[in-house]
């Protein structure tokens, strides 16, 4: 029986699938729009400005993403948009920071919270994006008003997209920045409460994912200001997604360049240099399949050093990070097989249809997963 059923699925694999496969970019970036200057306060001079923004407007262009996703997308807004607009469709955009508009009570700066989120989408033609996409989700939890990186001086958050490709498969896709850490809180390590900041906003982006979760890959991007070696992603995200049993979780950086590997978790960490020293970023694009339904996979991984630098220093707040996907059409089928069921078998695992992993499956209708591809199979 065993053999029977092994050899079924043997054969469901080799099935034909669609001749061409479904490919398309994605792109995320900090752009730094913070105001250089508020009335005569220095905020950000060593940043883009206005001429700086217009020629990340122009890199993007050059670069013809299929999705671009920004953070920081505050006072230079119209010079961003400047190139793009007459090929890309943009979300809503938050607004500025700065005094204009907003009624302000000096008496009390530490209850200052500009509304917008600086999270910024823009598509081409060819992706398709529902009605509602761009949903803004703020923080629970984040820390630092006039210290630590002036977090809370804005209501940052996530944006959730649901986007339809040319052949139809859907998508959805998480664009996010998260709490900061200065280098000097961290050398002297006093990052704690920023960890504890952006442990919380994982845990809160994990659980709305996950509620929100159907047979659609979704795809997690943005400046989440997160290195492996400080902050416990692999175990509080990926691994608790994993546990699950509906989908799996990847990095691109981890699975195309760095063989796979996630750096290990290391309590107090206050290394400045992750980026040197490992070549992981501050930024990620991960991507959720799940077990059942139309897959993506990772083909290629880039970050743009050359390309986005003027002065020897990146355009934006660091250099954009990009990726390939193609789509694998994984769609279920259903297998009907008399008799008992079989153990695990070859890195075969086995779930049931809440997604609870089964060590002996008898008889019913399960999910099997070999690493690669998900199907439904009845056992009667």
């Amino acid at each position: 029986m065993i053999i029977r059923l092994l050899t079924l699925l043997i054969i469901s694999t080799c099935l034909p699938f669609s001749a061409r496969a479904e490919n398309f970019s994605i792109t995320t970036l900090n752009v730094e729009g913070l105001p250089q200057k508020i009335l005569m306060f220095n905020v950000n001079p060593e940043g883009p400005g206005s001429a700086g923004s217009v020629r990340i407007s122009k890199y993007l262009t050059k670069k013809n993403y299929d999705m671009v996703f920004m953070q920081e997308d505050f006072n230079y807004h119209d010079e961003l948009t400047s190139v793009l607009e007459d090929t890309y469709t943009f979300d809503t955009w938050s607004g500025s920071i700065g005094l204009e508009g907003y009624s302000i009570d000096f008496r009390y700066l530490q209850n200052l919270r500009f509304p917008c989120d600086g999270l910024g989408a823009c598509w081409r033609s060819n992706i398709t994006m529902q009605p509602g996409s761009g949903e803004r989700t703020a923080w629970n939890d984040g820390f630092g008003k006039f210290s630590h990186d002036n977090d809370m001086m804005v209501t940052k958050g996530f944006r959730r997209y649901e986007a339809t490709l040319t052949d139809g498969t859907g998508i959805v896709v998480y664009n996010m920045h998260m709490d900061a850490e200065n280098e000097l809180d961290t050398a002297e390590g006093k990052a704690t409460p920023d960890r504890q900041a952006r442990q919380a906003q994982w845990e809160q982006l994990r659980d709305y994912i996950m509620e929100h979760f159907d047979e659609r890959p979704v795809i997690v991007l943005g400046d989440v200001n997160s290195f492996y070696l400080r902050d416990r992603v692999k175990e509080i995200f990926i691994d608790a997604i994993e546990a699950t049993g509906k989908a799996t979780v990847k990095d691109v950086w981890v699975e195309l360049k760095n063989s796979g590997v996630y750096p290990t978790y290391e309590e107090g960490n206050t290394t400045l240099d992750h980026e040197v020293t490992t070549g992981e970023t501050l930024d990620k694009i991960l991507y959720i399949n799940p077990t059942v339904g139309k897959q993506i996979k990772a083909v290629s991984f880039s970050c743009d050093k050359e390309g986005y630098m003027v002065n020897g220093a990146p355009l934006g707040d660091h250099f954009p990070i990009a990726a390939t996907f193609e789509v694998t059409d994984s769609k279920s089928g259903i297998i009907n097989v008399n008799g008992n069921g079989s153990e695990n078998t070859n890195g075969t695992v086995w779930y049931n249809l809440q997604g609870q992993r089964v060590d002996k499956p008898t008889k019913g209708m399960f999910i099997v997963f070999d690493g690669k591809k998900a199907r439904k199979i009845t056992i009667e």
